[in-house]
């Protein structure tokens, strides 16, 4: 199992919906960072990053454009 990035946030709040969605739909997936974006919500620190296993990526970003399309 290799993680890869599949997006990047601006705050852990965003990661989190995401995160759900995607654990809703049995795709597994993690965020990074979290604890250094310490301006939650403002986005000047370090973004929070969702990172997913590699072979879930395709998948998962059609999740996300699905979400979006709605």
């Amino acid at each position: 199992m290799a993680l890869v990035e599949l997006s990047r946030f601006p705050s852990g709040v965003e990661a989190a919906i995401i995160h759900g969605r995607l654990q809703a739909d049995g795709i597994e997936s993690v965020c990074f960072d979290t604890g250094m974006n310490i301006a939650e919500s403002v986005g000047i620190m370090i973004p929070v990053r969702l990172m997913v296993d590699e072979d879930d990526l395709e998948a998962a970003l059609a999740i996300i454009r699905d979400a979006e399309a709605q």
